[in-house]
C-alpha cells in the first residue's frame, strides 16, 4: 500500500475492538504510513490475547477466501498465517434428496485453493504478533463505558475512568455493540428462524481439502476442511430443534448428523465442544459519521453458511484504510468517509444479497422452489460461465476484475 498526498496533521485513530478485523486495520495502517503521518492507533481490548497461541481441538474458525489471502499476502502476513491454514481445494454444493449438485475445484479457477480454513486463535495470534509498538497505543484489557461527539472527533471513557480523545472512531466491536446503540444508530435485524450450531467433528475417512455445502428445507450445513484431519461444521436448524441437538449426547448428536450429511467421509468418530447462536441478518443504518467509522459485525452481520462475513469486513477495512492514507483530507472528514463507503457500497451490496438470497432460496420447502434449486445446480454444473461466476463469489472475488 502506497501513501500519496501531503499529510493531514497529527491525529489519533481510536479502534475499538482488538479482533480480527479491528487488528487487520490496524496492521493495514501502520503497514501504509500511519507513522510517517503523525498518527497515533490506540486499540482497545476487553480480552487479552494470552501468551501465546495454544492448539486445541474445539478451535472456532473461520473461512477465508482465496481473495483475503491475496490481502495478507500484500500485508506480509500471509507465510505466518499459512503455518495452520487448511486450504480448500474442492467445494461440493448439493440439496438433500435431490440428484443436482455442482462441484467447484481450484485446479479449475487457476488458483492452489479455492479457499483456507484458519483457527482465529491462529489468525489472531499472527496479527497481534505482526503489529509493532511504535504508534500503536494497546489498550488491553480495557472496555469503553461511554463515548460522546465533541469538537473534531469524540470522548472515549474507559473502564479505569480514563479519557480518550480521538480524530477518528472505529467501531469494530462486533454485532452487539453497545457504543453504536449509545449512539443512536439504528440497526436492521432480519431474522432467519434457525440458529447455527458450531462444532469440530472427526470423519473417519480423510476429508481431502473439500467443503461441502449442503442444503436442506430446515436450513443448509456447511462442513470444512480442518488440520489434523478434522471438518468445521456449521449446522443450521430451526430453533427449537437446534436446542433439541444441543442436549443430545454426543452418540445421539453425530447419529442425526450422520443421517443429515450421509457418509461422503466414513462415519463420523468425533465430536467436540458445540456452540449455538441465533441468526439473523444485520445492517446497520449508518456506517459513516463525521469521525466514526463501523466496520466488521457492528457494521453488517451475514448468514454464516457462504462464509463471507469476514471476508467481507476485511475488505471494506483495507478500502477504509487505504482511502485514508490515499487522500489529503484531515482524519475523520466526513466527505473522505462517505468516499470510502460509496466504494464499498457495492461490494456490500451483491455479498451480502448472495449470501441472503441463497439462504432463504434453499431454506424453502415449496415445490416449485424445490424444482427450480435442483436445476440451477445442475445448471451450474453444465454451464461453465455461471460456474465461474458461482466460485468467483465464493473465492470473495465477486466485484473483482
Amino acid at each position: 500500500m502506497t501513501v500519496s498526498g501531503h499529510p493531514a496533521g497529527s491525529g489519533r485513530i481510536a479502534i475499538v475492538g482488538g479482533g480480527l478485523v479491528g487488528a487487520s486495520l490496524a496492521l493495514a495502517l501502520q503497514q501504509g504510513g500511519a507513522l510517517a503521518r503523525g498518527w497515533q492507533i490506540s486499540l482497545v481490548e476487553p480480552y487479552a490475547p494470552g501468551d501465546g497461541f495454544q492448539p486445541s481441538y474445539d478451535a472456532r474458525c473461520s473461512a477465508l477466501a482465496w481473495g483475503t489471502r491475496l490481502i495478507y499476502e500484500r500485508l506480509g502476513l500471509w507465510p505466518a498465517i499459512a503455518e495452520r491454514a487448511e486450504p480448500i481445494t474442492r467445494i461440493q454444493v448439493s440439496e438433500r434428496g435431490r440428484f443436482g449438485a455442482t462441484r467447484l475445484a481450484a485446479a479449475e479457477e487457476g488458483v492452489p485453493a479455492l479457499g483456507y480454513v484458519v483457527e482465529n486463535a491462529w489468525l489472531g495470534h499472527c496479527l497481534w504478533q505482526a503489529l509493532h509498538a511504535d504508534g500503536l497505543d494497546w489498550r488491553c484489557p480495557a472496555r469503553v463505558e461511554a463515548v460522546q461527539a465533541q469538537a473534531g472527533g469524540y470522548r472515549l471513557t474507559l473502564d479505569d475512568g480514563s479519557p480518550l480523545d480521538c480524530e477518528l472512531l472505529v467501531l469494530a466491536d462486533g454485532g452487539r455493540s453497545d457504543l453504536r446503540e449509545q449512539l443512536g444508530i439504528q440497526l436492521r435485524r432480519t431474522p432467519y428462524g434457525q440458529t447455527a450450531l458450531i462444532a469440530n467433528v472427526t470423519p473417519a475417512e480423510p476429508h481431502g481439502g473439500e467443503a461441502f455445502e449442503r442444503f436442506t428445507t430446515d436450513g443448509p450445513m456447511a462442513l470444512l476442511p480442518l488440520a489434523d484431519n478434522r471438518c468445521a461444521l456449521v449446522w443450521t436448524r430451526p430453533d427449537a430443534d437446534a436446542a433439541r441437538l444441543l442436549a443430545l449426547d454426543e452418540r445421539g448428536f453425530l447419529a442425526e448428523l450422520q443421517q443429515a450429511f450421509g457418509y461422503r467421509l466414513g462415519a463420523f468418530r468425533k465430536v467436540g465442544a458445540r456452540h449455538s447462536y441465533p441468526l439473523a441478518l444485520l445492517e446497520a443504518e449508518e456506517q459513516v459519521r463525521s469521525h466514526l467509522v463501523l466496520v466488521g459485525n457492528a457494521a453488517h452481520g451475514l448468514h454464516p453458511i457462504a462464509g463471507q462475513g469476514y471476508n467481507l469486513s476485511l475488505r471494506d477495512v483495507m478500502a477504509l484504510a487505504e482511502t485514508l492514507l490515499q487522500d489529503g483530507a484531515r482524519l475523520g472528514d466526513l466527505s473522505q468517509l462517505q468516499g470510502y463507503l460509496a466504494r464499498q457500497r457495492l461490494d456490500q451490496t451483491l455479498t451480502v444479497g448472495f449470501s441472503d438470497r441463497v439462504t432463504r432460496l434453499f431454506s424453502n420447502d415449496r415445490p416449485a422452489l424445490a424444482q427450480l434449486r435442483n436445476l440451477g445446480l445442475l445448471g451450474l454444473e453444465l454451464c461453465p460461465p455461471a460456474k465461474h461466476w458461482f466460485a468467483r463469489q465464493a473465492m470473495g472475488l465477486g466485484t473483482r476484475p
